[in-house]
């Protein structure tokens, strides 16, 4: 792990590499898996108050989902999450006539219908985020579902980090960003002087 300020960052960030490839995977991140998209407490509030606003977008698979269980679940492992649609998809997870999957609060984020984009830890993914006592903890996330992304990013040799250099500046600002971009160059100079 290398520490960029109040970050710790696995090395697998700035060596992995990584561009979603969604005519491969037909994002498969928002359908697979035993639980929903983590939520920030924040994230929860803005569900809930912008709702109305995503409303529209959203299949009735999903507008069921989350009259019956809400915004917001709390999984197995006491997080809060989105809700699933039969313990499947995400209930805000939307298809296009070739069955790929999006994010239908995005969609109403690209309209200009509401300020929120989507879950930052949807964003930020294939980094799953860890609250630690003095840190926080940035880590890369292996998962079969994405080997499309890995081998579009071997061969298009864009690394984790930047090719998550929205969401990162999103989440942590475009300064910590900047930080992270001037660790990663020493860190692969480094590397080479091995």
């Amino acid at each position: 792990m290398i520490i960029v300020e109040d970050k710790l960052v696995s090395e697998d960030l700035l060596e992995r590499e990584f561009v979603c490839n969604l005519s491969a995977c037909k994002g498969a991140c928002c359908v697979a898996g035993d639980s929903g998209a983590p939520l920030l407490d924040e994230e929860v509030g803005i569900l809930e108050d912008e709702f109305e606003l995503v409303k529209p977008y959203l299949r009735p698979e999903g507008l069921k989902a989350i009259a019956e269980q809400g915004v917001f679940v709390i999984d197995s492992d006491g997080d809060t999450v989105t809700p699933l649609v039969e313990g499947k998809e995400c209930a805000f997870t939307i298809f296009d006539s070739k069955g790929t999957a999006y994010c239908g609060i995005e969609k109403a984020w690209q309209e200009g219908k509401t300020s929120f984009r989507k879950p930052i830890s949807c964003h930020l993914y294939p980094i799953r985020v860890a609250q630690l006592p003095d840190y926080v903890a940035l880590n890369y996330n292996r998962w079969d579902v994405c080997s499309p992304a890995c081998a579009l990013g071997e061969q298009l040799k864009v690394p984790v980090y930047r090719f998550l250099k929205d969401a990162l500046t999103r989440a942590y600002g475009q300064d910590w960003y900047s930080l992270l971009e001037e660790t990663a160059e020493a860190y692969r100079d480094f590397e080479k002087s091995k």
